[in-house]
């Protein structure tokens, strides 16, 4: 199994071929990219030296276009398809119908992963994807269980599935923020991310920190205290007398625990997430998931999360703690 770690500039994408990825996968300096956020990101001749030394590594190298086109300026996004093409990378991760189009006539000979933001989770729409643009591999949202992924690998023998295992959580399909939308009136499929870098304030006063996004207070912290990612899904909120994490705590998806069950189901990418993150979170996380899927292999039957790996990804979490996430099924 794969693991494919995030780059969100080119010391980043050293960090993770040093660590034991086996991909990594980066986005443009750009609105083409769902994470441009200002000081990250490549411009075309850092994708070629990033390209170039993944590929003098053994490691595979992909690059992220999953942002939606906008009707008044759509050329960025079809040259950025051809600027990949042209780069030899080994896949491009796209969401829009007109960039899979795109991509699929111009350049098949160029792997294409159906990003995230496509909300793809069940058979029929990953076969839609298939049948039309040629996907090699669907990217799950973060809403399946290992049963239900086994189920689908059952059923789709020429699509490979990649699944997020460490990083961030949503109470959402991604792509489908509408909670964010409202607050700050801007699709997360536009720019991308659930809390635009412009619409979101932090504020001290009195030893506190507030956090507001779209003008709208969503948190408060003493000093001294983790303050979760801007999010509204993360926000505390007064309900029921009391103010607390209503939606969603803090925290950190971590599927060590599941691992040898989502290899089984027949997953080919474990995805580490955090393009925004810094590079020593990149060698982190990449190291000690290596070490993991590594000691899987060495002896299935005898695979045990060992704490140092607990709690190094810990230091790392949101929140300082981790969760299986939907992976659990409870709520089903």
């Amino acid at each position: 199994m794969e693991v494919l770690a995030p780059a969100g500039n080119l010391p980043s994408l050293r960090a993770a071929v040093d660590n034991g990825a086996d991909a990594v996968y980066f986005g443009f300096r750009d609105a083409t990219n769902a994470r441009n956020f200002e000081g990250l990101n490549f411009s075309e001749s850092e994708a070629e030296q990033g390209i170039a030394h993944a590929r003098a590594h053994g490691v595979k190298a992909n690059v992220v276009l999953n942002t939606f086109p906008q009707v008044g300026n759509p050329e960025p996004w079809y040259h950025a398809v051809d600027v990949a093409a042209r780069l030899k990378a080994d896949a491009i991760i796209l969401a829009n119908a007109a960039m899979l189009k795109y991509c699929h006539e111009r350049h098949p000979q160029l792997p294409i992963h159906l990003s995230v933001q496509a909300s793809a989770s069940n058979a029929e729409a990953i076969r839609f994807y298939k049948r039309h643009f040629n996907i090699a591999r669907v990217i799950l949202p973060r809403v399946l269980t290992a049963p239900e992924i086994r189920r689908l690998h059952d059923k789709l023998a020429d699509v490979e599935l990649e699944v997020f295992a460490f990083g961030g959580l949503c109470v959402m399909a991604e792509g489908r923020c509408h909670l964010s939308s409202f607050v700050t009136g801007v699709s997360p499929n536009i720019e991308g991310v659930c809390s635009p870098a412009r619409a979101v304030r932090f504020e001290n006063s009195n030893g506190k920190l507030r956090t507001r996004l779209g003008g709208a207070l969503i948190a408060e912290y003493q000093e001294g205290e983790d303050a979760a990612y801007p999010t509204i899904c993360k926000g505390r909120f007064e309900a029921n007398d009391r103010v607390y994490h209503v939606m969603e705590e803090p925290g950190s998806l971590n599927i060590l625990e599941i691992l040898p069950q989502v290899i089984e189901a027949g997953v080919a990418s474990l995805k580490i997430e955090g393009r925004q993150r810094t590079k020593s979170y990149v060698a982190t996380v990449t190291k000690t998931l290596r070490q993991a899927v590594d000691s899987y292999y060495d002896d299935p039957g005898a695979y045990r999360v060992k704490p140092a790996w607990v709690r190094t990804l810990n230091a790392t979490s949101e929140g300082t703690t981790h969760t299986l996430g939907t992976y659990e099924g409870s709520w089903q």
